[in-house]
């Protein structure tokens, strides 16, 4: 079993869509004002070309798995970073693999300078929100930041420190 974590290239582009709008589609989030609908979703490699962001694809054996990524999302405190497009196939889920991209987003948010990562989800992927309430993230009452994803009714933030 071989794992792979890298920066994202123009060819993962399709099969990034296809995973985060499937994923969507599995737990019934796929409505107006998330992701899905984002004309981004379709060419994720050009939206992470902006300074200060990094998308990290992984891979088992060759075969990607998902991704995550850090984004200086709009409107955000200068110290905060959000931790963006966290997705990944249903086979993967529950081997750690989530964890281990969250975990390279936060240290490459601490390298960059930034002391806070926040991140917007849903109630629908609430695996995910304990996988980041045992990684340490607080709910916050309100969102941070212009991302956009107005259907995104849980919000949360680490201190990187």
């Amino acid at each position: 079993m071989h794992i792979d974590i890298r920066k994202i290239k123009p060819i993962d582009n399709r099969e990034l869509a296809v995973i985060i709008r499937q994923t969507l589609k599995e737990f019934k989030a796929d409505k107006p004002g998330t992701v899905y609908f984002d004309e981004s979703t379709d060419h994720l490699s050009d939206l992470f070309q902006h300074e200060k962001s990094v998308y990290y694809v992984i891979f088992l054996d060759g075969k990607m798995l998902g991704g995550a990524g850090v984004y200086p999302t709009e409107g955000l405190p200068p110290d905060t970073i959000e931790l963006v497009k966290m997705y990944l196939r249903p086979g993967a889920r529950g081997l750690g693999l989530g964890k281990m991209l969250i975990l390279k987003c936060m240290e490459t948010a601490r390298e960059m300078g930034f002391t806070n990562i926040y991140l917007e989800t849903m109630a629908e992927l609430k695996k995910a929100v304990d996988v980041y309430l045992k990684l340490g993230f607080e709910q916050l009452d309100a969102p941070l930041g212009n991302s956009g994803h107005h259907s995104c009714e849980i919000w949360m933030r680490k201190a990187l420190i």
